[in-house]
C-alpha cells in the first residue's frame, strides 16, 4: 500500500469495528495475511473473530522455549475450539543451547537480547517463508505508550509490510465483556493476577494498583519485547 492508502484506509475504518476492519483486512490482503498472537485475552478474541470470518488465515506464535505451560495448553484449546492450528514458530536453538552459548540465561541481564534472538529473529524467517503483504496484532492503544502512538492501518518499516492493528481502540472492558459473551477460550493466569502474560522469566503477578504492564520486566525501564516498536524509515522508533 502506498501512504496515501494507508492514510485513507485508517480514516476509512478508525471508527469501524474489529470485524469490520478484519473483513477489510482478508478482502484486501487474504491469502497473504498472517496474524501473529501471544494468546493473550486480546489476541483470543481476534482468533474467535477470524473463526467466523476466515479461520485460513495462517496464525502464528512465536515459541520462545519460555512460554507458559498453560500459555502451551490454551493453543490445544484454541485449536479444538476453532479448527485453527497456530503454528510454533521457534528460534534457531532450543534453550539448553541458547543458554549453554550464553554462559547461561540471558533474560536477566540482557532482555533485549534476548528478545531480538528469540522473538524478532524468528519472526523475520517466518515473514520470509511466508511472504505476507500485511499482518495482523491485538495490540490496544492504551497498553503502552509505545501502542498510543499506532494507527488501525500502518506500516511497519521493521518488517516491511502494513501493520493491521483491529482492537487498538478497544479497552480492557471491551476485551473482557467480548470473552464473557462469546465464552471464548483464555489463558487461566489472567485468573491468578496476570493481566498481561509474556514468558515466565520476565512476566510476574501484577500488585493491586499496579499498571497491567507492571508485571512485563520489573524492575526494568523495558516494556516492549520490539515486535510493536514500529521504526521510521530513518531506523527511529515509535
Amino acid at each position: 500500500m502506498t501512504p496515501e492508502e494507508i492514510a485513507e484506509a485508517c480514516q476509512q475504518l478508525d471508527q469501524a469495528s474489529p470485524q469490520e476492519i478484519l473483513r477489510w483486512a482478508v478482502r484486501r490482503f487474504h491469502p497473504r495475511l498472517l496474524m501473529a498472537t501471544a494468546f493473550g485475552a486480546e489476541g483470543c478474541c481476534v482468533l474467535h473473530m477470524l473463526a467466523e470470518i476466515e479461520p485460513s488465515v495462517i496464525c502464528i506464535n512465536l515459541e520462545t522455549g519460555y512460554q507458559f505451560p498453560e500459555t502451551l495448553e490454551l493453543r490445544e484449546r484454541i485449536l479444538q475450539r476453532y479448527g485453527i492450528a497456530v503454528e510454533y514458530i521457534y528460534p534457531e536453538q532450543s534453550v539448553a543451547e541458547y543458554e549453554a552459548e550464553h554462559g547461561g540465561p540471558l533474560y536477566t541481564i540482557r532482555p533485549d537480547q534476548c528478545c531480538h534472538d528469540r522473538k524478532i529473529l524468528p519472526l523475520r524467517r517466518a515473514l520470509a517463508r511466508y511472504a505476507p503483504l500485511a499482518w495482523i496484532s491485538a495490540i490496544r492503544k492504551d497498553q503502552t505508550d509505545v501502542r498510543s502512538k499506532a494507527q488501525v492501518v500502518q506500516w511497519d518499516a521493521k518488517f516491511q509490510l502494513v501493520k493491521v492493528n483491529p482492537l487498538l481502540h478497544w479497552t480492557k472492558r471491551d476485551v473482557w465483556n467480548f470473552i464473557v459473551r462469546h465464552d471464548v477460550p483464555y489463558n487461566p493466569l489472567h485468573d491468578r493476577g496476570y493481566p498481561s502474560i509474556g514468558c515466565w522469566p520476565c512476566t510476574r503477578p501484577v500488585q493491586p494498583g499496579e499498571d497491567d504492564r507492571a508485571g512485563r520486566w520489573a524492575g526494568k525501564v523495558k516494556k516492549e519485547c520490539g515486535l510493536h516498536v514500529i521504526e521510521h524509515t530513518d531506523g527511529s522508533g515509535i
